[in-house]
């Protein structure tokens, strides 16, 4: 139940949502923000080496993960939320979550190759001005730029870093 509600909230966030939506040049690109699911080391490591080239070439980056059950938070190294971070009725109560969701984001990266409904919310209501990620059936409304065809993580941050920083 509590996931069917997520949905109509994310839809209704979908179509309420005014933030101004574009592809920014990268070069004028100041603040970004990477949001994703934890699922092992590997991918832990390619975020924080996708983070390191962002703030080397001037990037200010802020980062929260989704910590599903039984999961190991590694190193503690960025912001979370969890499940429980929900209402019964959809609505995300965790602090950190609203305010990375509101931060108006240059560029939201979004680090997963299956979906995940509940950063689908925060995609849908946050005030990114250029939100890239993964393309996979239905993704359109939650993405101004997506990347094709890549079935791990570290060659969706390559694409992701690739032609991003190609925009101008």
């Amino acid at each position: 139940m509590r996931h069917k509600l997520l949905k109509l909230r994310t839809d209704w966030e979908l179509k309420t949502n005014k933030t101004t939506r574009a592809t920014v040049p990268y070069k004028q690109a100041l603040n970004v923000g990477i949001i994703f699911t934890v699922e092992d080391k590997q991918k832990h490591d390619c975020v924080k080496d996708f983070i390191k080239k962002l703030e080397h070439d001037g990037k200010k980056v802020q980062v929260i993960e989704f910590l599903p059950e039984n999961k190991e938070n590694f190193e503690f190294k960025f912001d979370f939320f969890t499940e429980n971070d929900f209402s019964i009725w959809g609505k995300i109560t965790a602090q950190n979550a609203l305010r990375f969701s509101d931060a108006p984001f240059d560029y939201l990266f979004y680090v997963d190759i299956t979906p995940n409904p509940l950063i689908l919310y925060l995609l849908a209501r946050g005030k990114a001005r250029c939100r890239v990620g993964r393309s996979w059936v239905d993704a359109r409304p939650y993405f101004e730029f997506m990347i094709e065809s890549f079935n791990n993580n570290q060659s969706l941050v390559e694409g992701m870093y690739k032609y991003t920083s190609q925009l101008r």
